[in-house]
């Protein structure tokens, strides 16, 4: 990498036009991704059959572990092994510390806010089921069926979370499922700032805003099922459309951003470089965590409809997730 690379410099000033339609053309793409499975669930107005709406769970699952692996941990140790960085930083795989330690955050919060919840439930006189699904704990999963026996499934959940609203702790249930998603949010929102910057400099502007298009609005998929999923109080309904708003306006915020810094950004910069790379870093083990534990483990091995379902139904799920990881995946090959 020669050294004019590693400098400030600056990005790209080509196509400037496209450049700025991008920013509008990404935010109807993004926002109608992220929103669409919100108010289908939420509204009777856009009514969607449930076999529409299984596939894009399934899908978003595929998408986001795919997002994680290809998209946010692969860029993240090449940005932070870059020749224009210090000897230091090659001596060690950094990006795979920091995802690591990112996992584990992400394990302790959850834990703790779980441990937190079930006390709560205890004074309450209420129990929870073996995996915290009673507690909503884990937001980025929708309400599968649990294990913990016959009387344990959806119903009993949505009977304990009326029991808690009845006992006064209206916020109890909700809280955990918005730690929940905040933490896939954050991750997302991480990935799609990085990329708006990138894609606002980048000389290879055709072909990165044509993946991008695609790549945004599976993402936002994935994202607005999860947020579609979410069982809170009436009150609370907002979060999940808010939720899938600042998705939509993230990338479109980056783009304009970049193009405010055009002349003086440049994302092979030593700074840049660091900075993209720690926080891709840190954003794969957040997707990580969310789509193996969260989605893999309790939409297929915890979830009773799963374990108890016919081999159809149990092969077309997982074919939708390997679809959508698939098509994830295929789009790395450009960006």
């Amino acid at each position: 990498m020669s050294d004019s690379n590693c400098g400030s410099g600056g990005g790209a000033t080509t196509y400037a036009q496209l450049r700025i339609a991008s920013i509008f053309i990404i935010l109807i793409g993004s926002t109608s991704g992220a929103l669409f499975p919100v108010l289908a669930k939420r509204t009777s107005w856009l009514h969607v059959p449930k076999a529409v709406f299984d596939f894009a769970k399934y899908f978003g699952s595929g998408v986001i572990i795919a997002t994680a692996f290809i998209h946010l941990l692969s860029p993240a140790m090449a940005e932070l092994s870059s020749q224009c960085l210090s000897p230091a930083w090659l001596e060690y795989p950094y990006a795979l510390a920091l995802a690591l330690l990112s996992i584990f955050s992400i394990f302790i919060v959850e834990l703790v806010a779980f441990r937190w919840g079930t006390a709560k439930l205890a004074a309450l006189g209420m129990t929870h089921d073996t995996h915290g699904h009673g507690l909503g704990a884990h937001a980025a999963h929708g309400p599968e069926g649990v294990m913990t026996g016959g009387d344990s499934n959806s119903e009993k959940i949505k009977g304990d979370l009326e029991s808690a609203h009845e006992h006064e702790h209206p916020d109890l249930a909700a809280t955990g499922q918005i730690i929940g998603v905040f933490i896939l949010e954050f991750g997302v929102l991480l990935h799609s700032m990085l990329i708006g910057l990138t894609l606002a400099v980048d000389p290879d502007f055709k072909i990165l805003f044509v993946v991008i298009i695609f790549h945004q609005t599976f993402e936002g998929l994935g994202v607005g099922t999860r947020l579609a999923h979410l069982q809170l109080p009436s009150k609370y309904n907002y979060v999940a459309i808010c939720g899938a708003l600042l998705y939509g306006i993230t990338t479109p915020l980056g783009i304009a951003v970049g193009l405010g810094v055009q002349t003086t950004y440049n994302p092979n910069s030593t700074t840049a470089s660091i900075v993209s790379g720690v926080l891709d870093s840190l954003s794969a083990g957040i997707l990580l965590y969310t789509g193996l534990v969260e989605l893999l483990a309790h939409e297929f091995i915890f979830n009773k409809e799963m374990i108890n379902g016919s081999n159809r139904h149990v092969a077309y799920a997982i074919s939708c997730m390997l679809f959508g990881c698939g098509i994830m995946a295929l789009l790395g090959r450009w960006a």
